[in-house]
């Protein structure tokens, strides 16, 4: 019986492809690394990361600030603050993801920051804060009491929560530079006014403008890189309005 050749196996299209443009196979497709997702201090509560920093500051108790419209202060009760949000415009849309503090405490200047990783921790945070506020507390900002003061005040109402701030007076740093250098400086930013007063130069910097941004990558899964050096800018932020009251104190 004659022997019936097999059939001949059809070429592969995708290879002789390959070969015509002398192309090597493909390597097999590697798993992506994990994203890095750490972020800084401790979690307080389900969402909720707190990180706190001391730096020492040898200054008087009393800030004598007739110069700015606010008479003598004690400098215990005064408390920095400084938000990073989702959004520069404001609104109901808009929300403190990042509530930082900075006040004078056992000889230094202490740095608290609230950072949440949910949505669901704004309210753990809204009454964190309120807890470092009293009732003889003087809020220290730049441009607070046209921006993060009313946008907190509406997370407040939103959350059903008392809101604690109306009580506390509060010192907008902003409005003194204005009055003393619209003329002398091109703009009155803060980094502006830090780099003329206190020759802070920020390097690699990340602009507040990409905040948001730093932040709903990482609620997408994404890395914690970029919001970690958002947690450096608000650092940063405190330091400076710190040294800027002094800065404009006046002189002893």
């Amino acid at each position: 019986m004659p022997t019936i050749p097999a059939p001949a196996r059809r070429a592969d299209p995708a290879a002789q492809l390959r070969r015509l443009l002398n192309l090597r196979p493909q390597a097999p497709l590697r798993a992506a690394p994990a994203a890095d997702r750490m972020l800084p201090g401790e979690q307080i509560a389900p969402g909720l990361y707190y990180t706190e920093s001391w730096t020492p500051w040898p200054r008087g108790d009393d800030l004598v600030l007739h110069g700015i419209g606010q008479g003598e202060v004690e400098r215990g009760r005064v408390l920095a603050f400084d938000t990073e949000t989702t959004g520069l415009a404001g609104g109901t849309g808009t929300r403190a993801f990042m509530i930082g503090a900075a006040d004078w405490h056992d000889g230094g200047l202490r740095l608290r920051q609230l950072l949440i990783a949910t949505l669901a921790a704004e309210t753990s945070m809204l009454r964190t804060f309120a807890g470092w506020l009293g009732e003889h507390t003087v809020l220290l900002s730049y441009n607070g009491k046209s921006y993060d003061r009313p946008l907190l005040t509406t997370r407040y109402r939103l959350a059903r929560l008392a809101d604690p701030l109306p009580a506390c007076g509060h010192i907008d740093l902003l409005h003194p530079m204005r009055r003393r250098y619209r003329t002398v400086w091109p703009n009155c930013r803060l980094a502006t006014a830090e780099r003329e007063l206190l020759g802070v130069v920020r390097e690699d910097d990340l602009p507040g403008s990409q905040a948001p941004a730093a932040w709903l990558q990482y609620l997408r899964g994404g890395s914690a890189a970029t919001l970690r050096r958002v947690g450096d800018h608000n650092a940063q932020d405190l330091r400076s309005l710190c040294g800027l009251l002094d800065a404009v104190a006046d002189p002893a």
